[in-house]
């Protein structure tokens, strides 16, 4: 044998060693690194003697060249269903046939195992090399899915060990991992493209694609659950036994075991379903099967399905039934979401009326109606969500969704910026659905910085209905706040102390205060600095906006539509009518030497803290960023800097320390 020939059926060796240990026991010995590096060298020298490549080479994995259409196969024993059992009346109406018909009392030793989710596929090796695969089809017959089975890694192309019969037959299950199958419709969502309805979906799709590079570039999985066809071998005689000399030939196997009587057999049912939502697959209940394969053989087969085994289906997750009327709810942020009101129906263990559409774009994308046939889908204790319409049931009578105009809680203006799919409700100030998170913005630290305004505070002087604005807060007497749960004279007396302190202000805090979207300290900053006066900001166009530096037009536009809306109008005239006032902005284009610079601030400062560092910069025109990047102007660095130092150093970007910071500042004096 050449040199060349030998090394290459060494990496062949060595490479499917790796994928075993990787893919079938979970227990990698070497890096990615490493065993790309593998691949690569075997890739190399098969380019260099491409008359030594064979179709088990681990090369072969990415794709043959396109189908042009899938032949048949016809499977050597036909690939039977099994019977379904829906309840614990089931599972034991199926055990008690097996003990009549063998005559059998005591209890009976089952495996029990997940029912995956997925494809049926057999696989057929001769001499240990993959030769064919083929789907389920009708039982009998097949469709032809050799060169895209190739492409899954978890699948062997050559069996391990040497006491593996001569024809080999396996069946399981090819399906599509969760977080892959997120990923998946993902990434289509974004280009625009098919998104599959379920994993299960995404698998039979992907197999069944006819150029096997697309399939390769698919997650693919595979567990082996059983055989068909064996020729002359001495095979284990149970049916854990075989699933067990399946994986010492490298096939991977699902979690198996043996249970006994129907008892355990329910017992690993229930412990399954609570473990269901955790597993990385989907699966739609467990399989019990006689575990004896002499036992097998003697009950054998009705017409379709065999005697000796059952599927106990877990309570559906996904149903189909009627949406009714569309709601749309008002999140604590001004977010609108469509729910839909469905015609109540019974889907994994409970009965449901509603379930999110998420959003408009959501609801465009999936082209659902009111009046539609909708496909609903419930895992575990996640909101039920509509996963597609079915349009081919589609009624005459059938309505298009719209997004309202106006906040269905408080009449306010809807506005959806293009290109965005959340809608939200422009009446930030005013809007109960968002009335508590309005309060906790405005009491928070960087903003009015009313300490003692606690969550549970803001809870309760909302649902006692104590507060309806951020305005009512300081209408609050000690009584108000003194006969809450909990709140002591004293802690009442402070809380309204705080209150009083501040309705002094500066225009900055009181701007970032209002919760406009997407107006943090920095653009509040840079707004009180461009028009100096609440009045002039609060009449301002968007085009006069965006020419406040670093304001774009999606800023520009919330800015303007916030101030639009009169409900915030009032509620801002009612804060300055209780007192709200802050020192008066005189505009000094000298005084804001620094606009346009950004700053990155690290280490410890001797004369101040990083806050107040943070606030004289942005009073001088600056931004002050978290991280250090190739925009970055300057960075300020005290004692004890660390990595935004050594990276600031990497990329020149002017490091400032403490003297020369001071001196900067002072050149605005």
């Amino acid at each position: 044998m050449s040199t060349p020939e030998k090394k290459i059926l060494t990496l062949r060796a060595q490479i499917e060693d790796h994928n075993y240990r990787y893919h079938v026991l979970d227990d990698p010995i070497i890096s990615d690194a490493e065993y790309d590096q593998l691949f690569r060298e075997l890739q190399k020298l098969e380019r260099e003697y491409p008359e030594l490549i064979t179709p088990d080479s681990p090369t072969q994995r990415i794709g043959a060249k396109p189908l042009k259409g899938f032949p048949e196969i016809e499977h050597r024993v036909p690939m039977l269903s099994l019977d379904n059992a829906f309840t614990e009346e089931d599972v034991h109406a199926f055990g008690e046939r097996i003990a009549e018909r063998i005559h059998h009392v005591a209890d009976i030793e089952f495996t029990a195992e997940p029912k995956l989710d997925g494809v049926a596929v057999t696989l057929v090796y001769k001499d240990g090399a993959l030769e064919s695969a083929a789907t389920r089809g009708d039982g009998v017959t097949g469709e032809d899915i050799t060169a895209n089975i190739r492409t899954i890694k978890m699948i062997p192309l050559h069996l391990r060990d040497s006491h593996f019969p001569n024809i080999l037959e396996v069946r399981g299950e090819v399906y599509f991992p969760k977080k892959d199958f997120e990923v998946l419709n993902a990434r289509a969502m974004h280009r625009d493209e098919k998104v599959f309805v379920n994993p299960r979906n995404a698998a039979a799709g992907s197999l069944r694609q006819l150029d096997p590079q697309i399939t390769a570039k698919r997650p693919l999985a595979f567990f082996a659950h059983g055989i068909g066809l064996v020729s002359e071998h001495a095979l284990p005689d149970t049916q854990y036994d075989i699933l067990m000399a399946l994986r010492s030939w490298g096939l991977r196997i699902p979690d198996i075991e043996k249970v006994t009587g129907i008892k355990e057999c329910l017992a690993y049912y229930h412990r399954m379903g609570k473990k269901r939502e955790h597993l990385p697959y989907e699966i739609d209940g467990v399989v019990y099967k006689v575990n004896s394969i002499s036992l097998q053989k003697k009950l054998g087969f009705i017409s379709r399905a065999p005697r000796w085994a059952i599927a106990h289906k877990f309570p559906a997750q996904e149903v189909v039934t009627t949406l009714n009327a569309v709601e749309f709810q008002v999140g604590r942020t001004g977010a609108l979401t469509p729910v839909a009101r469905l015609e109540p129906i019974f889907v994994g263990g409970v009965t449901i009326s509603n379930a999110t559409l998420h959003n408009m774009d959501e609801v465009n994308r999936k082209d659902i109606h009111i009046g539609d046939r909708v496909i609903v889908r419930r895992a575990g204790d996640v909101i039920p969500e509509i996963v597609a319409a079915l349009p081919q049931h589609r009624p005459n009578n059938a309505n298009k969704i719209i997004l309202p105009k106006h906040c269905p809680v408080c009449h306010s203006t809807i506005e959806q910026i293009e290109d965005m799919a959340v809608a939200r409700c422009t009446g930030g100030l005013y809007c109960p659905a968002q009335r508590r998170e309005v309060i906790r913005h405005f009491a928070s630290r960087r903003a009015m910085d009313i300490i003692g305004l606690g969550d549970k505070i803001v809870e309760k002087l909302v649902d006692t209905g104590r507060v309806k604005t951020i305005a009512d807060l300081y209408h609050l007497t000690l009584d108000d706040i003194a006969t809450m749960e909990r709140l002591a004279e004293k802690s009442a007396q402070n809380l309204l102390d705080q209150l009083e302190k501040s309705k002094k202000t500066t225009l900055p805090r009181f701007l970032y205060a209002l919760g406009i979207r997407e107006v943090g300290e920095s653009t509040a900053r840079q707004l009180a600095n461009h028009f100096g006066d609440l009045d002039a900001l609060m009449n301002a166009t968007e085009e006069s906006l965006q020419e406040v530096p670093d304001i774009g037009p999606v800023v520009a536009k919330n800015i303007a539509s916030f101030f639009a809306e009169k409900h915030n109008r009032d509620v801002i005239s009612a804060l300055i009518n209780v007192g709200i006032y802050w020192p008066k902005i005189y505009i000094d284009k000298k005084t804001l030497f620094l606009s346009g610079k950004k700053f990155v601030l690290t280490g410890t400062l001797e004369s101040m803290s990083r806050d107040e560092a943070k606030d004289k910069l942005q009073q001088l025109g600056a931004t002050v960023s978290g991280s250090v990047s190739s925009k970055t102007d300057y960075v300020v660095a005290g004692s004890d800097s660390g990595s935004k130092l050594k990276k600031a150093k990497a990329l020149g970007v002017e490091v400032l320390e403490e003297d020369a910071f001071i001196k900067l500042l002072h050149q605005s004096n």
